[in-house]
Protein backbone atom coordinates (compact mmCIF):
# COMPACT_ATOMS: atom_id res chain seq x y z
CA UNK A 1 0.00 0.00 0.00
CA UNK A 2 1.54 3.53 -0.99
CA UNK A 3 2.44 5.70 2.06
CA UNK A 4 0.87 9.19 1.76
CA UNK A 5 3.86 11.67 2.13
CA UNK A 6 3.83 15.67 2.22
CA UNK A 7 4.91 16.21 -1.60
CA UNK A 8 2.26 14.31 -3.30
CA UNK A 9 -0.50 16.63 -4.18
CA UNK A 10 2.39 19.53 -5.33
CA UNK A 11 3.02 20.64 -8.25
CA UNK A 12 6.83 20.81 -9.39
CA UNK A 13 8.45 23.18 -11.64
CA UNK A 14 12.39 23.38 -12.59
CA UNK A 15 14.72 26.33 -13.19
CA UNK A 16 17.47 26.81 -15.43
CA UNK A 17 19.09 29.39 -13.76
CA UNK A 18 21.27 30.39 -16.48
CA UNK A 19 18.47 31.34 -18.63
CA UNK A 20 15.76 31.96 -16.59
CA UNK A 21 15.70 36.13 -15.32
CA UNK A 22 19.20 38.02 -15.50
CA UNK A 23 19.19 40.98 -13.01
CA UNK A 24 22.32 42.78 -13.62
CA UNK A 25 22.71 42.75 -17.16
CA UNK A 26 25.39 40.30 -17.56
CA UNK A 27 23.49 37.96 -19.94
CA UNK A 28 23.36 34.99 -17.28
CA UNK A 29 20.19 34.20 -15.46
CA UNK A 30 20.57 34.95 -11.26
CA UNK A 31 19.44 34.02 -8.12
CA UNK A 32 18.46 37.30 -8.02
CA UNK A 33 16.34 36.94 -10.95
CA UNK A 34 14.73 33.80 -9.76
CA UNK A 35 13.80 35.66 -6.44
CA UNK A 36 12.02 38.27 -8.20
CA UNK A 37 10.15 36.06 -10.19
CA UNK A 38 8.58 33.83 -7.58
CA UNK A 39 5.10 35.42 -7.17
CA UNK A 40 4.98 34.37 -10.86
CA UNK A 41 5.63 31.19 -9.86
CA UNK A 42 3.68 31.03 -6.91
CA UNK A 43 0.45 32.21 -8.67
CA UNK A 44 0.56 29.60 -11.33
CA UNK A 45 0.77 26.99 -8.69
CA UNK A 46 3.79 26.02 -7.89
CA UNK A 47 5.02 24.32 -5.02
CA UNK A 48 8.10 22.75 -5.32
CA UNK A 49 11.26 24.47 -7.65
CA UNK A 50 13.70 22.50 -8.80
CA UNK A 51 17.06 24.57 -9.39
CA UNK A 52 19.65 22.78 -11.97
CA UNK A 53 23.22 23.12 -10.65
CA UNK A 54 24.20 27.07 -9.22
CA UNK A 55 27.63 25.59 -7.70
CA UNK A 56 30.86 27.01 -8.61
CA UNK A 57 31.87 25.46 -12.26
CA UNK A 58 34.02 26.12 -15.19
CA UNK A 59 30.21 25.76 -16.52
CA UNK A 60 31.77 23.03 -19.26
CA UNK A 61 28.76 20.79 -19.17
CA UNK A 62 26.67 23.80 -17.66
CA UNK A 63 27.24 23.19 -13.87
CA UNK A 64 26.85 19.51 -13.83
CA UNK A 65 31.04 20.19 -13.45
CA UNK A 66 31.37 21.29 -10.37
CA UNK A 67 34.67 22.47 -8.86
CA UNK A 68 33.08 23.56 -4.92
CA UNK A 69 30.16 21.87 -3.58
CA UNK A 70 30.15 24.31 -0.87
CA UNK A 71 29.72 27.54 -2.90
CA UNK A 72 27.61 29.37 -5.51
CA UNK A 73 28.90 30.52 -8.65
CA UNK A 74 29.62 34.09 -8.66
CA UNK A 75 28.10 34.30 -12.48
CA UNK A 76 25.03 33.40 -10.33
CA UNK A 77 25.40 35.46 -7.12
CA UNK A 78 26.22 35.03 -3.27
CA UNK A 79 25.39 32.39 -0.92
CA UNK A 80 23.65 35.46 0.86
CA UNK A 81 21.81 35.31 -2.70
CA UNK A 82 21.05 31.91 -1.87
CA UNK A 83 19.97 32.52 1.72
CA UNK A 84 17.33 35.36 0.57
CA UNK A 85 15.83 32.58 -1.82
CA UNK A 86 15.27 29.88 0.96
CA UNK A 87 13.66 32.57 3.11
CA UNK A 88 11.60 33.91 0.29
CA UNK A 89 10.60 30.50 -0.65
CA UNK A 90 9.76 29.96 2.65
CA UNK A 91 7.75 32.66 3.34
CA UNK A 92 5.88 31.61 0.59
CA UNK A 93 5.42 27.63 1.58
CA UNK A 94 7.59 26.84 -1.29
CA UNK A 95 10.20 24.20 -1.30
CA UNK A 96 14.11 24.40 -2.85
CA UNK A 97 15.15 21.57 -4.56
CA UNK A 98 18.80 21.62 -5.59
CA UNK A 99 20.67 19.40 -8.36
CA UNK A 100 22.98 16.68 -6.83
CA UNK A 101 25.79 16.07 -8.67
CA UNK A 102 27.86 13.28 -7.40
CA UNK A 103 28.93 10.70 -9.80
CA UNK A 104 31.58 13.01 -10.95
CA UNK A 105 32.81 16.62 -10.26
CA UNK A 106 34.82 19.08 -12.52
CA UNK A 107 39.02 18.70 -12.85
CA UNK A 108 38.71 22.14 -11.82
CA UNK A 109 37.52 20.45 -8.30
CA UNK A 110 40.89 21.22 -5.26
CA UNK A 111 39.99 16.91 -4.81
CA UNK A 112 40.96 16.27 -8.47
CA UNK A 113 43.67 18.68 -8.13
CA UNK A 114 45.15 16.62 -5.78
CA UNK A 115 44.87 13.40 -7.35
CA UNK A 116 47.10 15.21 -10.07
CA UNK A 117 49.55 16.01 -7.49
CA UNK A 118 49.94 12.45 -6.06
CA UNK A 119 47.76 9.81 -7.91
CA UNK A 120 48.78 7.29 -5.51
CA UNK A 121 47.88 9.56 -2.70
CA UNK A 122 44.39 9.80 -0.90
CA UNK A 123 42.65 11.81 -3.06
CA UNK A 124 44.21 9.57 -5.77
CA UNK A 125 41.57 7.40 -4.58
CA UNK A 126 38.74 9.57 -5.07
CA UNK A 127 39.05 8.95 -8.72
CA UNK A 128 39.00 6.42 -11.00
CA UNK A 129 42.89 6.59 -12.09
CA UNK A 130 44.64 3.68 -14.12
CA UNK A 131 48.10 2.92 -15.33
CA UNK A 132 48.89 3.82 -18.97
CA UNK A 133 50.38 0.02 -20.01
CA UNK A 134 52.35 0.90 -23.46
CA UNK A 135 49.47 3.72 -24.14
CA UNK A 136 46.77 0.85 -24.08
CA UNK A 137 43.44 2.36 -22.42
CA UNK A 138 42.06 -0.22 -19.92
CA UNK A 139 38.35 -0.42 -21.34
CA UNK A 140 36.49 0.69 -25.01
CA UNK A 141 33.88 2.12 -23.42
CA UNK A 142 32.18 5.13 -25.13
CA UNK A 143 31.52 7.77 -22.97
CA UNK A 144 28.08 9.60 -23.29
CA UNK A 145 29.75 12.89 -25.08
CA UNK A 146 31.38 10.73 -27.11
CA UNK A 147 35.25 9.35 -26.88
CA UNK A 148 36.95 7.02 -24.96
CA UNK A 149 35.81 7.60 -21.13
CA UNK A 150 39.66 7.25 -20.74
CA UNK A 151 41.97 10.17 -20.75
CA UNK A 152 45.68 10.87 -19.76
CA UNK A 153 46.08 12.14 -15.96
CA UNK A 154 47.11 15.90 -16.47
CA UNK A 155 50.59 15.93 -15.51
CA UNK A 156 51.79 12.64 -16.15
CA UNK A 157 51.93 10.58 -19.82
CA UNK A 158 51.85 7.17 -17.82
CA UNK A 159 48.11 7.42 -16.32
CA UNK A 160 44.70 7.98 -17.01
CA UNK A 161 41.53 9.07 -15.45
CA UNK A 162 37.85 8.23 -16.42
CA UNK A 163 35.18 10.45 -17.27
CA UNK A 164 32.03 8.55 -18.80
CA UNK A 165 30.88 12.47 -19.46
CA UNK A 166 32.57 15.13 -20.59
CA UNK A 167 36.72 14.67 -19.91
CA UNK A 168 36.15 18.07 -17.59
CA UNK A 169 34.05 15.71 -15.26
CA UNK A 170 36.30 12.93 -13.34
CA UNK A 171 34.04 9.88 -12.56
CA UNK A 172 33.65 9.89 -8.31
CA UNK A 173 35.29 6.64 -6.92
CA UNK A 174 32.33 5.46 -5.10
CA UNK A 175 34.07 2.23 -3.92
CA UNK A 176 35.95 4.61 -1.29
CA UNK A 177 34.08 4.61 1.54
CA UNK A 178 36.14 8.65 2.40
CA UNK A 179 34.63 9.65 -0.68
CA UNK A 180 30.85 8.37 -0.18
CA UNK A 181 31.92 9.89 3.82
CA UNK A 182 32.55 13.91 2.05
CA UNK A 183 29.60 13.31 -0.17
CA UNK A 184 27.40 12.68 2.61
CA UNK A 185 29.07 15.15 4.74
CA UNK A 186 28.03 17.89 1.78
CA UNK A 187 24.30 16.74 1.21
CA UNK A 188 23.87 17.04 4.88
CA UNK A 189 25.39 20.75 5.37
CA UNK A 190 22.56 21.60 2.71
CA UNK A 191 19.87 19.87 3.92
CA UNK A 192 20.72 21.31 7.32
CA UNK A 193 20.65 25.03 5.56
CA UNK A 194 17.37 24.86 4.33
CA UNK A 195 17.26 22.89 0.87
CA UNK A 196 14.31 20.08 1.07
CA UNK A 197 15.88 17.93 -1.12
CA UNK A 198 17.22 16.80 -4.54
CA UNK A 199 17.05 15.93 -7.90
CA UNK A 200 20.13 13.27 -8.43
CA UNK A 201 22.05 13.13 -11.53
CA UNK A 202 23.21 10.27 -13.64
CA UNK A 203 23.34 8.47 -10.41
CA UNK A 204 22.49 5.25 -11.79
CA UNK A 205 26.67 5.55 -12.73
CA UNK A 206 27.77 5.66 -9.20
CA UNK A 207 28.69 1.33 -10.16
CA UNK A 208 30.84 0.45 -12.39
CA UNK A 209 32.19 -3.40 -13.07
CA UNK A 210 35.91 -4.26 -13.34
CA UNK A 211 37.39 -1.06 -14.82
CA UNK A 212 39.26 -3.49 -17.41
CA UNK A 213 36.19 -5.42 -18.91
CA UNK A 214 35.91 -4.26 -22.60
CA UNK A 215 33.14 -4.76 -24.92
CA UNK A 216 32.51 -5.70 -28.20
CA UNK A 217 32.74 -2.60 -30.82
CA UNK A 218 29.75 -1.01 -31.67
CA UNK A 219 30.57 1.55 -34.35
CA UNK A 220 33.79 2.10 -36.53
CA UNK A 221 35.40 4.23 -32.99
CA UNK A 222 36.20 0.89 -31.94
CA UNK A 223 34.54 1.45 -29.02
CA UNK A 224 31.32 0.25 -27.35
CA UNK A 225 28.45 1.67 -25.35
CA UNK A 226 28.28 3.28 -22.11
CA UNK A 227 25.21 1.05 -22.01
CA UNK A 228 27.24 -2.02 -21.44
CA UNK A 229 28.28 -0.61 -18.15
CA UNK A 230 25.12 0.05 -17.00
CA UNK A 231 24.18 -3.65 -17.46
CA UNK A 232 26.74 -5.26 -15.73
CA UNK A 233 27.34 -3.08 -12.95
CA UNK A 234 26.30 -5.15 -9.69
CA UNK A 235 25.48 -3.61 -5.71
CA UNK A 236 24.65 0.28 -6.43
CA UNK A 237 21.63 -0.99 -4.44
CA UNK A 238 24.03 -0.83 -1.17
CA UNK A 239 25.26 2.42 -2.27
CA UNK A 240 21.81 4.36 -2.75
CA UNK A 241 20.80 3.31 0.71
CA UNK A 242 23.22 3.92 2.74
CA UNK A 243 23.28 7.29 1.11
CA UNK A 244 19.88 7.50 1.94
CA UNK A 245 20.06 6.38 5.88
CA UNK A 246 23.46 8.78 6.18
CA UNK A 247 21.48 11.94 4.66
CA UNK A 248 18.12 11.94 2.90
CA UNK A 249 16.08 9.94 5.65
CA UNK A 250 17.19 12.16 8.73
CA UNK A 251 16.03 15.34 7.04
CA UNK A 252 12.71 13.64 5.77
CA UNK A 253 13.87 15.14 2.28
CA UNK A 254 12.41 14.88 -0.74
CA UNK A 255 14.40 13.58 -3.75
CA UNK A 256 13.71 12.26 -7.39
CA UNK A 257 16.36 10.38 -9.34
CA UNK A 258 17.49 10.30 -12.55
CA UNK A 259 17.20 6.69 -13.15
CA UNK A 260 17.48 4.78 -16.82
CA UNK A 261 17.57 0.69 -15.88
CA UNK A 262 15.62 -1.76 -17.15
CA UNK A 263 16.08 -3.95 -13.75
CA UNK A 264 12.57 -5.89 -13.22
CA UNK A 265 12.72 -4.65 -9.58
CA UNK A 266 13.43 -1.20 -10.54
CA UNK A 267 10.34 1.05 -9.69
CA UNK A 268 10.30 -1.19 -5.83
CA UNK A 269 13.95 -1.33 -4.99
CA UNK A 270 13.73 2.51 -6.29
CA UNK A 271 10.18 4.28 -5.15
CA UNK A 272 8.95 1.67 -3.22
CA UNK A 273 7.89 2.37 0.24
CA UNK A 274 11.20 1.51 1.28
CA UNK A 275 13.09 2.91 -1.89
CA UNK A 276 16.13 4.48 -2.65
CA UNK A 277 14.25 7.86 -3.62
CA UNK A 278 11.25 9.74 -3.08
CA UNK A 279 10.56 9.40 -6.89
CA UNK A 280 12.21 9.19 -9.82
CA UNK A 281 11.59 10.44 -13.36
CA UNK A 282 9.66 8.64 -16.44
CA UNK A 283 11.89 8.52 -19.32
CA UNK A 284 9.72 6.32 -21.22
CA UNK A 285 8.30 8.96 -23.57
CA UNK A 286 11.81 10.69 -23.98
CA UNK A 287 13.62 7.00 -25.07
CA UNK A 288 10.56 6.27 -27.44
CA UNK A 289 12.06 7.05 -30.95
CA UNK A 290 15.96 7.35 -30.24
CA UNK A 291 18.52 5.09 -31.53
CA UNK A 292 21.57 3.92 -30.04
CA UNK A 293 23.30 4.46 -33.29
CA UNK A 294 23.15 8.45 -32.67
CA UNK A 295 20.71 11.24 -32.31
CA UNK A 296 20.70 11.01 -36.44
CA UNK A 297 18.85 7.74 -36.81
CA UNK A 298 16.14 8.96 -34.03
CA UNK A 299 12.99 9.91 -34.90
CA UNK A 300 12.32 13.76 -34.79
CA UNK A 301 8.56 13.08 -34.00
CA UNK A 302 7.12 10.87 -31.29
CA UNK A 303 3.89 11.31 -31.21
CA UNK A 304 -0.05 9.67 -30.85
CA UNK A 305 0.07 6.28 -30.18
CA UNK A 306 3.99 5.86 -29.33
CA UNK A 307 3.02 8.66 -26.59
CA UNK A 308 0.57 6.83 -25.41
CA UNK A 309 2.06 3.06 -25.68
CA UNK A 310 5.45 5.03 -23.43
CA UNK A 311 2.74 6.72 -20.91
CA UNK A 312 0.41 3.71 -20.48
CA UNK A 313 3.42 1.26 -20.33
CA UNK A 314 5.08 3.25 -17.06
CA UNK A 315 1.68 3.43 -15.51
CA UNK A 316 1.04 -0.22 -16.03
CA UNK A 317 3.74 -1.11 -14.32
CA UNK A 318 4.07 1.76 -11.77
CA UNK A 319 0.85 0.12 -10.29
CA UNK A 320 0.81 1.19 -6.48
CA UNK A 321 4.23 0.51 -6.24
CA UNK A 322 5.31 4.52 -5.45
CA UNK A 323 5.37 7.52 -7.19
CA UNK A 324 6.48 8.34 -10.23
CA UNK A 325 7.67 11.92 -11.77
CA UNK A 326 5.92 12.62 -14.67
CA UNK A 327 7.93 14.97 -17.55
CA UNK A 328 7.40 16.62 -21.03
CA UNK A 329 10.54 18.08 -21.06
CA UNK A 330 13.85 18.89 -19.05
CA UNK A 331 17.26 20.67 -19.12
CA UNK A 332 18.27 17.86 -21.71
CA UNK A 333 15.53 17.15 -23.62
CA UNK A 334 14.27 19.46 -26.79
CA UNK A 335 11.10 20.81 -26.15
CA UNK A 336 8.26 19.00 -25.57
CA UNK A 337 5.54 20.25 -27.85
CA UNK A 338 8.02 20.27 -30.52
CA UNK A 339 9.10 16.69 -29.99
CA UNK A 340 5.41 15.10 -29.29
CA UNK A 341 3.40 17.25 -31.92
CA UNK A 342 4.27 17.11 -35.36
CA UNK A 343 5.40 20.82 -37.01
CA UNK A 344 2.62 21.66 -38.79
CA UNK A 345 0.28 20.78 -36.05
CA UNK A 346 2.09 23.14 -32.82
CA UNK A 347 -0.52 25.30 -32.02
CA UNK A 348 -2.23 26.08 -28.68
CA UNK A 349 -4.82 23.73 -29.02
CA UNK A 350 -2.41 20.98 -29.46
CA UNK A 351 -0.04 21.99 -26.58
CA UNK A 352 -2.94 22.23 -24.46
CA UNK A 353 -3.84 18.59 -24.81
CA UNK A 354 -0.34 17.09 -24.83
CA UNK A 355 -0.06 19.15 -21.27
CA UNK A 356 -3.35 17.58 -20.15
CA UNK A 357 -2.74 14.16 -20.94
CA UNK A 358 0.87 14.16 -19.26
CA UNK A 359 -0.53 16.25 -16.45
CA UNK A 360 -3.23 14.10 -15.35
CA UNK A 361 -1.57 10.64 -15.26
CA UNK A 362 -0.97 9.59 -11.65
CA UNK A 363 2.51 10.87 -10.30
CA UNK A 364 3.94 14.32 -9.33
CA UNK A 365 4.12 16.67 -12.42
CA UNK A 366 7.56 18.37 -13.17
CA UNK A 367 6.89 21.68 -15.39
CA UNK A 368 10.17 22.73 -16.79
CA UNK A 369 10.86 26.43 -17.35
CA UNK A 370 8.63 27.87 -20.42
CA UNK A 371 6.88 24.77 -20.31
CA UNK A 372 3.77 26.49 -19.14
CA UNK A 373 3.88 28.99 -22.12
CA UNK A 374 4.22 26.42 -24.93
CA UNK A 375 8.08 27.41 -25.57
CA UNK A 376 9.19 25.86 -28.90
CA UNK A 377 12.54 24.04 -30.23
CA UNK A 378 14.63 26.82 -31.69
CA UNK A 379 15.10 27.92 -35.74
CA UNK A 380 19.08 27.22 -35.51
CA UNK A 381 20.43 28.43 -38.61
CA UNK A 382 24.22 26.40 -38.15
CA UNK A 383 25.94 24.28 -35.96
CA UNK A 384 28.15 27.58 -35.19
CA UNK A 385 24.79 28.85 -33.16
CA UNK A 386 25.37 25.45 -30.85
CA UNK A 387 26.89 25.92 -27.65
CA UNK A 388 26.02 21.99 -25.90
CA UNK A 389 28.72 19.92 -25.91
CA UNK A 390 26.37 16.84 -26.49
CA UNK A 391 24.96 18.32 -29.99
CA UNK A 392 28.38 19.20 -31.07
CA UNK A 393 29.28 15.82 -31.04
CA UNK A 394 26.37 14.04 -32.17
CA UNK A 395 26.88 16.16 -35.26
CA UNK A 396 30.19 14.35 -35.53
CA UNK A 397 28.84 11.45 -35.22
CA UNK A 398 26.38 11.98 -38.31
CA UNK A 399 28.89 13.28 -40.55
CA UNK A 400 31.16 10.20 -39.18
CA UNK A 401 28.15 7.88 -40.71
CA UNK A 402 28.77 9.43 -44.17
CA UNK A 403 26.11 12.65 -43.98
CA UNK A 404 26.69 15.62 -45.04
CA UNK A 405 27.30 18.97 -43.43
CA UNK A 406 23.95 20.33 -43.84
CA UNK A 407 22.02 16.29 -43.58
CA UNK A 408 23.97 16.78 -40.14
CA UNK A 409 22.78 19.67 -38.96
CA UNK A 410 19.45 19.03 -39.84
CA UNK A 411 19.00 15.56 -38.53
CA UNK A 412 20.24 16.37 -34.82
CA UNK A 413 19.21 20.03 -34.20
CA UNK A 414 15.65 18.75 -33.13
CA UNK A 415 17.49 16.56 -30.51
CA UNK A 416 19.64 19.57 -29.07
CA UNK A 417 19.71 20.19 -25.68
CA UNK A 418 20.00 24.02 -26.30
CA UNK A 419 16.42 24.02 -27.02
CA UNK A 420 15.27 23.97 -23.82
CA UNK A 421 18.04 25.83 -23.36
CA UNK A 422 17.44 29.70 -24.95
CA UNK A 423 16.62 32.10 -22.32
CA UNK A 424 13.16 32.38 -20.95
CA UNK A 425 10.16 34.41 -22.95
CA UNK A 426 9.31 37.08 -20.14
CA UNK A 427 7.86 39.41 -22.57
CA UNK A 428 8.22 41.10 -25.89
CA UNK A 429 10.60 43.50 -25.62
CA UNK A 430 14.36 43.17 -26.65
CA UNK A 431 15.78 40.09 -25.46
CA UNK A 432 12.33 38.91 -24.30
CA UNK A 433 12.83 40.80 -21.07
CA UNK A 434 15.43 38.03 -20.31
CA UNK A 435 18.48 40.47 -19.76
CA UNK A 436 19.37 44.06 -20.80
CA UNK A 437 22.88 42.85 -22.03
CA UNK A 438 23.86 40.40 -24.36
CA UNK A 439 21.92 37.11 -24.04
CA UNK A 440 24.40 34.11 -22.98
CA UNK A 441 22.31 32.36 -25.95
CA UNK A 442 20.06 32.90 -28.87
CA UNK A 443 16.70 33.83 -27.89
CA UNK A 444 13.91 32.21 -29.45
CA UNK A 445 12.34 34.34 -32.50
CA UNK A 446 9.06 33.70 -31.46
CA UNK A 447 9.19 35.47 -28.09
CA UNK A 448 7.31 38.55 -29.83
CA UNK A 449 4.25 35.98 -30.02
CA UNK A 450 5.11 33.79 -26.92
CA UNK A 451 5.83 35.44 -23.84
CA UNK A 452 4.62 35.16 -19.99
CA UNK A 453 3.52 39.03 -20.09
CA UNK A 454 0.83 38.55 -22.72
CA UNK A 455 -0.49 34.77 -21.49
CA UNK A 456 -0.89 35.94 -17.95
CA UNK A 457 -3.36 38.32 -18.77
CA UNK A 458 -5.17 36.41 -21.43
CA UNK A 459 -7.70 33.89 -20.06
CA UNK A 460 -7.62 31.10 -22.82
CA UNK A 461 -3.84 31.26 -22.49
CA UNK A 462 -1.18 28.21 -21.85
CA UNK A 463 0.03 29.48 -18.54
CA UNK A 464 -3.85 29.41 -17.68
CA UNK A 465 -4.29 26.87 -19.27
CA UNK A 466 -1.07 25.51 -16.48
CA UNK A 467 -2.36 27.00 -13.95
CA UNK A 468 -6.16 25.42 -14.24
CA UNK A 469 -4.72 21.53 -14.39
CA UNK A 470 -2.59 22.57 -10.95
CA UNK A 471 -5.57 24.22 -9.44
CA UNK A 472 -7.22 20.95 -10.32
CA UNK A 473 -4.88 18.61 -8.48
CA UNK A 474 -5.13 20.81 -5.24
CA UNK A 475 -9.21 21.31 -5.17
CA UNK A 476 -10.46 19.75 -2.24
CA UNK A 477 -13.18 18.03 -4.05
CA UNK A 478 -10.76 16.31 -6.76
CA UNK A 479 -7.26 15.99 -5.21
CA UNK A 480 -7.73 12.65 -4.15
CA UNK A 481 -8.79 10.83 -7.40
CA UNK A 482 -6.26 12.97 -9.51
CA UNK A 483 -3.17 12.68 -7.12
CA UNK A 484 -4.47 9.10 -6.04
CA UNK A 485 -6.55 7.73 -8.46
CA UNK A 486 -5.64 4.22 -10.66
CA UNK A 487 -5.43 4.81 -14.62
CA UNK A 488 -7.22 2.52 -16.40
CA UNK A 489 -7.09 2.78 -20.27
CA UNK A 490 -9.97 3.37 -22.05
CA UNK A 491 -10.45 2.74 -25.85
CA UNK A 492 -6.85 1.77 -25.79
CA UNK A 493 -6.96 0.11 -29.39
CA UNK A 494 -8.56 2.99 -31.16
CA UNK A 495 -5.70 4.88 -33.29
CA UNK A 496 -4.24 8.06 -31.58
CA UNK A 497 -6.80 8.42 -29.08
CA UNK A 498 -5.72 8.95 -25.73
CA UNK A 499 -8.13 8.14 -23.32
CA UNK A 500 -7.75 6.62 -19.68
CA UNK A 501 -9.82 6.78 -16.41
CA UNK A 502 -8.83 8.13 -13.12
CA UNK A 503 -10.72 6.27 -10.27
CA UNK A 504 -10.59 7.59 -6.95
CA UNK A 505 -12.46 6.27 -3.53
CA UNK A 506 -15.57 8.09 -4.76
CA UNK A 507 -14.72 10.22 -7.81
CA UNK A 508 -13.78 8.97 -10.90
CA UNK A 509 -12.43 11.16 -13.80
CA UNK A 510 -12.20 10.45 -17.76
CA UNK A 511 -9.59 11.93 -19.77
CA UNK A 512 -9.90 11.75 -23.58
CA UNK A 513 -7.46 13.32 -26.10
CA UNK A 514 -7.52 13.02 -29.94
CA UNK A 515 -3.87 13.12 -30.68
CA UNK A 516 -3.98 13.57 -34.37
CA UNK A 517 -4.68 16.39 -36.33
CA UNK A 518 -8.16 15.26 -37.83
CA UNK A 519 -11.02 14.40 -36.04
CA UNK A 520 -12.57 11.41 -34.57
CA UNK A 521 -15.41 9.70 -33.37
CA UNK A 522 -15.10 8.28 -29.73
CA UNK A 523 -18.07 6.63 -27.88
CA UNK A 524 -18.66 7.82 -24.37
CA UNK A 525 -18.80 5.03 -21.97
CA UNK A 526 -22.10 6.74 -19.91
CA UNK A 527 -23.45 9.84 -18.90
CA UNK A 528 -21.21 12.57 -17.65
CA UNK A 529 -21.53 14.31 -14.57
CA UNK A 530 -19.31 17.28 -15.38
CA UNK A 531 -16.95 19.10 -18.09
CA UNK A 532 -13.82 19.75 -15.64
CA UNK A 533 -11.46 20.98 -18.62
CA UNK A 534 -12.32 21.40 -22.37
CA UNK A 535 -9.02 22.85 -24.56
CA UNK A 536 -12.10 23.62 -27.13
CA UNK A 537 -14.52 26.19 -26.63
CA UNK A 538 -17.47 23.46 -27.61
CA UNK A 539 -18.68 20.09 -26.84
CA UNK A 540 -19.59 17.94 -29.66
CA UNK A 541 -22.15 15.39 -28.64
CA UNK A 542 -24.59 13.09 -30.09
CA UNK A 543 -26.34 10.71 -27.97
CA UNK A 544 -23.23 8.80 -26.49
CA UNK A 545 -20.95 9.82 -29.38
CA UNK A 546 -18.19 12.11 -29.29
CA UNK A 547 -16.94 14.36 -32.23
CA UNK A 548 -13.89 15.20 -31.38
CA UNK A 549 -11.73 17.80 -33.41
CA UNK A 550 -8.26 17.63 -33.90
CA UNK A 551 -6.24 17.63 -30.64
CA UNK A 552 -9.24 18.04 -28.74
CA UNK A 553 -8.79 17.28 -24.93
CA UNK A 554 -11.61 16.85 -22.32
CA UNK A 555 -11.77 15.74 -18.70
CA UNK A 556 -14.85 14.59 -17.64
CA UNK A 557 -16.48 14.03 -13.79
CA UNK A 558 -17.86 10.41 -14.86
Amino acid sequence: MLEKKWWHEKAAYQIYPKSFCDTNGDGIGDLKGVISKLDYLKDLGVDIIWLSPIYCSPLADQGYDISDYYDIDPRFGTMEDMDELLKETKARDMYIVMDLVVNHCSDEHEWFKKACEDPDGEYGKYFYIADAKDYKLPNNWRSYFGGPVWDLLPGHTDKYYMHVFHKKQPDLNWENPKLREEVYKMINWWLDRGVSGFRIDAIMNIKKPNIYTSYPADRDDGLASIENMLHDAVGIDDFLHEMKVETFEKHHAFTVGEVFTDRPDALEAFIGNNGHFSSMFDFAETIAGKSDDGWHKCKPVVWGDEYKKAAFGTQARLGDIGFISNIIENHDEPRGVSHYIPEGDVNDTSKKMLAAVNFMLRGLPFIYQGQELGMTNVAFNSIDEIDDCSTLDEYQVALDAGLTPEAAFKAVVPYSRDNARTPFQWDATANAGFTTGTPWLKVNPNYTGINAAEQVNRPDSMYHWYKELIALRKNPEYKDVVVYGEVVPYKEEQTNLMAYYRKGTDRTLLVIANYQHDAQDVVLPGTYKKVLMNNLETLDLNGDILHMPGYQAVIFEM
